[in-house]
């Protein structure tokens, strides 16, 4: 599975480079989150991040974009963040890496259309032993992934 950094175009293979950071960091408390994020124009553009948080230097983010045809209906194109946070926490649990959560861009107050989800979502995430956070909660992958996605 392929991602970049912020500051370069050149893909890598995400579990190879996250256990690289880990020897960068060894001995210093890590935290790993991971998110989605989409947005309709043309066509539907989906940006999943895996945000390491190093706990006395800050945030680095790499991340995974993806576009594909414009997703009109609001609960697949939001079901589809879930899904894609989903596939790469299994990749990296895959290649002995467990994530912290998985931050989903979704909000438990029912007045936004991002609510319809929550239950499905944090159900789906949860029945896969992966902690899932939703808004208000803060929420670092997905405020990342809103950034790149846009």
């Amino acid at each position: 599975m392929k991602f970049k950094k912020l500051t370069s175009s050149e893909d890598f293979d995400v579990a190879l480079y996250v256990k690289e950071y880990f020897k960068v960091y060894q001995g210093q408390e890590l935290s790993l989150y991971l998110g989605c994020d989409s947005q309709n124009k043309l066509n539907t553009t989906y940006a999943t991040t895996l945000v390491f948080n190093v706990a006395a230097t800050g945030c680095h983010v790499i991340y995974k974009k993806e576009v594909v045809p414009l997703i009109s209906d609001m609960w697949s194109r939001l079901w589809g963040e879930a899904e894609r946070s989903v596939e790469t926490a299994i990749y990296l649990r895959e290649h002995g890496i467990e994530i912290d959560t998985i931050d989903l861009d979704y909000n438990v107050d029912p007045k936004h259309k991002s609510n319809k989800v929550v239950t499905a979502a944090v159900g789906y995430v949860e029945s896969l032993g992966f902690k899932a956070r939703i808004k208000p909660d803060l929420l670092p992958a997905a405020y990342a992934a809103d950034n790149i996605v846009g």
